[in-house]
């Protein structure tokens, strides 16, 4: 697998500078090196222009399962993981269930672990989440492991308010949207949807 991943990565790397008009840097960079500044412009563009949101907004737009799901998108944008589907679905359910948890273990109300510090229910709370997520997304076929750590933001009580849930789905949407526009146009044919499955 990995040796089929290095390939996939080196074509990617030549399919960028091709499009780019920058084939003479395969020449003089190795390839990882390419692929590296590849991930931190795009990568840190696309958080930057969220983290812009966040402020313009003054709303919860920016949190941390964003920035691994982020590297997925831009370093490994055909892995089924990256794919729409399962970033969009990944994090939704993710969500819920951290929501679902808060509610059955009567944390909806209750300040952050943080500030808090951890009980015995955002104990039941954080595993509930995590088990609940980690199951959904294998059931539906939706795996995108940044958005079990979506799942433990919520139960944490970082995100615990039923109206964040739209900003944090709206989040990942629109870094979504930016890995697709911006690996399309750097030759990578990233799916509108989900990853085709190779024919067995």
């Amino acid at each position: 697998m990995s040796k089929q991943s290095d390939q996939l990565r080196q074509q990617l790397v030549g399919g960028v500078l091709r499009q780019l008009h920058l084939e003479a840097m395969s020449e003089r960079f190795n390839p990882r090196v390419v692929l590296a500044l590849f991930n931190l412009v795009n990568g840190g563009l696309s958080i930057a222009l969220i983290a812009s949101v966040a402020l313009v907004t003054q709303q919860a737009f920016i949190f941390p399962s964003l920035g691994a799901s982020a590297f997925l998108l831009f370093h490994l944008p055909l892995a089924e993981a990256a794919s729409p589907r399962n970033v969009l679905c990944g994090h939704l359910i993710g969500a819920l269930c951290g929501w679902a948890s808060l509610w059955v273990c009567g944390l909806h109300d209750a300040p952050a672990a943080f500030i808090t510090g951890v009980e015995w229910p955002r104990v039941v709370a954080a595993g509930l989440s995590l088990g609940m997520a980690s199951a959904l997304m294998i059931l539906f076929r939706v795996a995108h492991p940044p958005a079990a750590a979506t799942a433990l933001i919520v139960s944490l009580g970082l995100m615990h308010e039923l109206q964040q849930l739209p900003v944090l789905l709206s989040a990942v949407a629109l870094l979504v949207a930016q890995a697709f526009v911006i690996n399309r146009l750097a030759g990578i044919p990233y799916p509108l949807w989900k990853t085709p499955q190779p024919n067995t």
